[in-house]
């Protein structure tokens, strides 16, 4: 009885041991994310935002990340932003020169970024003018912004580099979920730091409906998701949801997190940017 009695502590030690274990492996984040968004002005970044802040989370819980959210944009600074392996930029970007170094800081210094579609955005004269050399010629290379299609509609992309962590297991092309797409004062090909990713296919042509003329793309060559070999980076074009324009209801006709390929990419340059290693 004594013995028996002993075995049944010792399983059941053992037992709570393995269950701890695999309760901290399971707790214990892999890496941590802050997400920078204004959230202001246009309905579909506006939407694009409060979607991004419910995947986020959802995915951050079942592969071990956080995810904290802020729209105060004097956080970016080097204190806030040391405890964070991965920034994101889900709409706009910093003006401050303050804020602006100390991202310049952070990215030079080994940090990481994704940038989401409008995060690149930048066009003088506008709201949002083309006055941030390094970031927009050195770190994004694009420059300025050119045009874009309309209205938000799907294309479908093609994979330009298969050896990229973030395109692993992607297929050679797919559908992407409906969006707006940027076309940029800086041909990309020419740069040798910028590594493209995603293009679009040229069996998307013609994108777009217009009405005007310029929103319907009929040929040329449009990146869409790259990364500059110099930093710990990837822009990603998509992030612009269809809205109800036409009647101007304001109400949602597309998710961007609806595409399941595209949610590859994006978790891929995630445990990328946030490890340093590719997902299994």
């Amino acid at each position: 009885m004594k013995c028996f009695f002993h075995k049944s502590i010792l399983l059941l030690c053992l037992m709570l041991t393995g269950n701890y274990i695999a309760w901290c492996r399971q707790e214990k984040p892999r890496f941590h994310v802050i997400a920078f968004y204004t959230g202001k002005n246009d309905q579909a970044h506006i939407s694009f935002v409060y979607e991004a802040n419910k995947w986020f989370p959802a995915m951050a819980a079942k592969y071990h990340f956080t995810y904290d959210t802020t729209s105060n944009w004097a956080n970016l600074n080097s204190s806030f932003l040391s405890k964070y392996q991965v920034v994101l930029f889900l709409d706009t970007r910093p003006d401050d020169p303050a804020q602006r170094a100390a991202f310049q800081q952070y990215m030079e210094h080994g940090g990481a970024w994704i940038g989401f579609h409008f995060s690149a955005f930048a066009l003088t004269p506008s709201a949002f003018p083309q006055n941030w050399d390094w970031y927009h010629n050195t770190f994004l290379g694009a420059g300025s912004y050119v045009s874009n299609t309309w209205p938000p509609t799907s294309a479908v992309v093609r994979v330009e580099n298969r050896q990229h962590p973030a395109t692993r297991n992607l297929p050679d092309t797919f559908s992407t979920a409906p969006n707006e797409w940027y076309r940029w004062s800086n041909d990309l090909r020419q740069n040798p730091d910028i590594s493209i990713l995603l293009s679009i296919d040229p069996v998307s042509f013609p994108l777009g409906t217009g009405p005007k003329a310029h929103e319907i793309w009929h040929n040329g060559y449009y990146p869409v998701v790259w990364s500059n070999k110099r930093y710990r980076m990837l822009y990603i074009n998509m992030g612009h949801n269809d809205i109800d324009y036409e009647h101007h209801s304001h109400r949602e006709l597309s998710s961007t997190f609806a595409n399941e390929t595209q949610n590859k990419l994006i978790l891929n340059a995630l445990q990328w940017l946030g490890t340093g290693s590719n997902i299994p």
